[in-house]
């Protein structure tokens, strides 16, 4: 009798192994399941050695999916690297080169609706073959265009089944907000994904003791940390070094044009018309 009851601790019930098993099939079965459910039979797994602490993560992360929209984890319109449809051919294949990205948004003539998706590997052989008289429009793929108020999950199950890899995304007045990838979905789940076309950089280069370059997208808070500033990011509004440049001047800057905060000139070195690119940062004392 004591080896019988001794016998039944040892195991799990089998209706939670039914639901880890039915989980890892299929994570997004919780839409038919309370998050509270969930988040009980996944400790429960645990404690009894079902799955592993980091397996968990994971599984959590996938149920705060379905409260996650993509306008949350999408690449906004200003960091889209996307062509025109009457752009030349080679000026393209420069730009594919240098970002290193395998899919393009391709932009109408109005530049603010999607013609169609250019797949890198589509142009390979008409560029192998010598071949730059060709017309772009015949060689895209049709776009997915989803709303910013989309569900990360729901997203990833239509790129599973549709076996895509991006979708445009739209605000609610039909305008291009940016951009998200399947990529950018499983970054939610196991954390950044790097590849060989990823670098490592230093928020802040240091170029002599009074002087540093910077990437305008900086977080402001990490830049006033940095400089140890005696200004609060909550009150300003701005997220990025860039965005907090444009707001001091009231326009969008020119390469040249400078701010001073607390002892620091802030001059913009790099930049286009949409965006600053780079920052040059002195400290005047």
């Amino acid at each position: 009798m004591n080896q019988k009851l001794e016998n039944e601790d040892s195991h799990p019930p089998s209706g939670l192994i039914s639901k880890i098993k039915k989980f890892f099939r299929n994570p997004f079965f919780i839409k038919t399941q309370s998050v509270s459910e969930v988040t009980d039979f996944l400790k429960d797994a645990v404690d009894l050695n079902i799955i592993d602490k980091e397996a968990e993560s994971i599984a959590s992360k996938a149920i705060r999916l379905g409260n996650t929209t993509v306008k949350e984890i999408m690449v906004p319109k200003v960091d889209m690297v996307t062509f025109g449809i009457d752009d030349e051919i080679n000026s393209i294949l420069k730009k594919i080169i240098e970002s290193g990205h395998s899919r393009y948004p391709i932009l109408g003539s109005e530049r603010d609706e999607v013609s169609g998706i250019l797949l890198a590997k589509d142009m390979l052989p008409k560029i192998y073959e010598g071949n730059y008289n060709f017309s772009l429009s015949d060689m895209l793929r049709e776009p997915n265009v989803v709303p910013e108020t989309k569900k990360a999950d729901s997203l990833l199950e239509e790129f599973k089944k549709d076996r895509s890899h991006m979708a445009v995304v739209i605000d609610e007045y039909g305008t291009i907000s940016g951009l998200v990838t399947i990529e950018d979905i499983l970054e939610e789940l196991v954390g950044e994904i790097e590849d060989e076309h990823d670098v490592d950089e230093e928020e802040f280069i240091r170029i002599s003791d009074k002087k540093f370059y910077a990437d305008a997208k900086v977080e402001l808070e990490e830049f006033t940390d940095f400089f140890n500033l005696d200004i609060d990011p909550l009150a300003i509004d701005a997220e990025t070094l860039g965005g907090f440049i444009i707001s001091k001047l009231g326009v969008l800057p020119k390469v040249g044009d400078k701010v001073k905060i607390e002892g620091l000139t802030i001059k913009v070195i790099d930049a286009d018309d949409r965006k600053i690119e780079k920052v040059q940062i002195t400290k005047n004392q």
